[in-house]
């Protein structure tokens, strides 16, 4: 059985609240879950100190014991230094598609092709 910290999400419609728990990977989002570590609150500023809270011994104990942290909650655990979290890059996300790069590569070919037609005549 693996064990998930994560999120459970609260609230009202676009006002959301997060708990963050401790839960089998199978259970729903918001379903069932073993143990309440935490909560997150978005709508708070940034810099807010109510905007995370989490129970630092709890977390410390189900990281012990294996349970693997979402990204998200990875950085929370991180900020309070329970762990190490590695920042992601992936510099093929911004460079266009295949299908892109093949219609500029025709569009381009073309175009030198009607360049070379009006030089020559």
């Amino acid at each position: 059985m693996s064990v998930k910290i994560r999120l459970s999400r609260g609230g009202t419609k676009k006002r959301p609240y997060y708990y963050i728990v401790v839960a089998n990977a199978t259970s729903p989002r918001d379903g069932r879950y073993i143990e309440q570590i935490g909560s997150f609150n978005p709508m708070l500023p940034k810099d807010g100190g109510e905007r995370v809270k989490l129970d630092v011994d709890r977390a410390k104990h189900w990281l012990s014991v294996g349970a693997q942290p979402t990204d998200r909650v990875a950085r929370f655990l991180d900020k309070e230094g329970l762990m190490k979290r590695t920042a992601r890059n992936n510099p093929q996300k911004a460079l266009p598609g295949k299908k892109r790069t093949e219609r500029e590569a025709a569009e381009a070919e073309k175009a030198a092709k009607a360049a070379a037609a009006e030089k020559a005549a």
